[in-house]
């Protein structure tokens, strides 16, 4: 358990780093091109809110929080006109990103210690898969006919 509490203090002290080369990999990403319509703050802003708060995504797990913040990511991004296939894309991105980040920091681990670097693995899997469906929601909602005021769920 102590392995995992320091990989996710490595990670949210180094959110600033991780959120810059995921806005990077973004831009290069021939899976994300209508990304250029999101401003490039507002994409590193809430990655770097990821990153830098991991520990309270990961092990406080308020399911109400994470389904308000992604379902109002994904109705933003429906308003700029992102496809969501494009939305769930730059998801996935993101936790590549991570991931590959802690693979660097697990590497010659003895197996008793690596055990918290894939409880981290597993959390985050966990973490992001309800990401992309509250995002899929958002999405949806913003772009439902039966919704009679849309800007509502961006300030829920």
């Amino acid at each position: 358990m102590m392995k995992l509490y320091r990989l996710v203090h490595l990670v949210e002290t180094r959110s600033e780093a991780l959120a810059a080369e995921l806005l990077e990999r973004v831009k290069i990403s021939q899976a994300a091109t209508a990304y250029k319509q999101v401003p490039d703050d507002e994409l590193r802003d809430r990655v770097y809110e990821i990153y830098r708060h991991l520990a309270d995504w990961l092990l406080v797990s308020d399911e109400a929080q994470l389904q308000r913040r992604y379902q109002r990511i994904g109705a933003q991004r429906a308003a700029q006109g992102v496809p969501f296939s494009q939305v769930a894309w730059v998801i996935v991105l993101t936790k590549q990103n991570l991931w590959e980040f802690l693979k660097t920091q697990l590497t010659n681990e003895r197996p008793v210690e690596a055990y918290g670097g894939l409880e981290l693995l597993e959390l985050l899997d966990l973490f992001f898969d309800r990401a992309i469906y509250h995002a899929a929601e958002g999405y949806e909602l913003r772009t439902s006919q039966s919704i009679q005021n849309p800007a509502a769920i961006q300030q829920s």
